[in-house]
């Protein structure tokens, strides 16, 4: 064998982990300590937080990454800051390989991102979403500035919600021209992600991922939301409701199997979810309405660790009377990561083989989906 041809194979890994170094400089007013600017990333599945104080307004970060990747920088003003400003005090950018310049005379809300070709495409993203966002702005201004009356009144709140319809087409058809021509952009990735929302529909997003390049879906993050949408695939109207045992407040088990031959209603919730308790009168309702006609609830529970009194007194103040599991570990609940949760309420109902025939049945929907399965 010829030394010659080791080469390559003893170069391979550094290229397979390569890494991409960036340099943020960042120049936002004249402030100085103790106002300091945080950068906020995932990498590796995991959040990553690194600060900077400010001298006279400039900071500096720098770091490396496996490919381009999202990111938030935010100022914290120190304590007593105003909301208003704190929360106009943040601007996304993307972690590339190269110089970012972050800048503004003032806030960082009002600051430009220049550097590399995806904040190029970002820039670009944001001026394409500039008039869709002023008139959601408008829009939430005219609720939040309208009187308590005013938004009890039904009329005026269906204009307001047909004006808010508009809004969102809008900016769906500006998302999907945009991911159209950017097919080889790491933005491209998250305006998928805008697309799908928080309760994904895989038959919807998963041809709209397939649009991106190979380089966007074979990166970190690109796995990563693939792995997601297996997830969300797995947990789809018409598949089989995935297996799972969880223990119930008095710590014994409880199966999914066990409730076979019934519909069953997995309901995604928590005690500190205030739409979740908003929506538990009409999940109630619609227990009582159904239990004695080969229905039941089983409530999986997204409490935390310290918090299991705080779960069973909303169960009691809710007369959720129905079975309920937990292993009070948040966002990281087992059943949870098992059925892609990533917000609540939520909920799926399954047919007596075990198959998921409907999703997210709100208000009256839940009742008027067992009427017309169960006589």
């Amino acid at each position: 064998m010829k030394k010659g041809l080791l080469l390559p194979a003893l170069l391979l890994p550094a290229f397979v982990h390569a890494q991409d170094a960036y340099t943020i400089k960042g120049k936002i007013g004249t402030h100085s300590e103790p106002v300091k600017a945080y950068l906020m990333y995932v990498a590796d599945g995991k959040r990553v937080t690194d600060s900077a104080a400010l001298n006279n307004g400039e900071f500096t970060f720098s770091g490396t990454v496996k490919s381009p990747a999202s990111a938030t920088i935010a100022l914290s003003y120190g304590p007593g800051t105003p909301r208003p400003i704190a929360q106009k005090s943040s601007v996304s950018v993307y972690l590339e390989k190269g110089e970012i310049l972050v800048q503004s005379k003032d806030s960082m809300h009002n600051a430009t991102v220049k550097g590399g070709p995806n904040n190029a495409d970002n820039a670009e993203l944001n001026t394409l979403l500039k008039d869709v966002n002023a008139r959601n702005g408008a829009l939430m201004a005219k609720y939040y500035g309208a009187s308590p009356d005013m938004q009890k009144d039904s009329t005026f709140m269906a204009g307001l919600m047909a004006e808010s319809k508009q809004i969102e087409d809008d900016r769906e058809a500006l998302l999907k021209q945009f991911l159209a021509k950017h097919t080889k952009s790491f933005v491209a990735l998250d305006v998928v992600k805008q697309l799908a929302g928080s309760t994904p529909d895989y038959a919807t997003v998963y041809p709209q991922f397939t649009k991106l390049s190979s380089e966007v879906q074979n990166s970190e993050a690109g796995k990563q939301y693939n792995d997601y949408l297996n997830k969300i695939k797995a947990v789809s109207i018409g598949a089989t409701a995935p297996e799972f045992v969880q223990n119930d407040p008095e710590g014994k088990p409880v199966s999914l199997a066990s409730f076979r031959g019934k519909y069953v209603l997995i309901d995604f919730w928590a005690s500190w979810c205030g739409p979740c308790r908003a929506e538990n009168p009409n999940v109630v309702k619609a227990y009582n309405n159904y239990k004695d006609k080969n229905f039941t609830i089983l409530g999986v529970s997204l409490d935390q660790s310290n918090a299991k009194e705080k779960w069973l007194k909303a169960i009691s103040d809710d007369n959720l009377t129905w079975t309920h599991v937990s292993d009070l570990a948040f966002w990281d609940n087992a059943v949870a990561k098992q059925y892609a949760i990533r917000s609540i309420p939520q909920n799926f109902l399954i047919d007596p083989q075990g198959k998921i025939i409907a999703k997210n049945l709100r208000g009256e929907e839940l009742d008027k989906k067992l009427s017309e399965l169960i006589h």
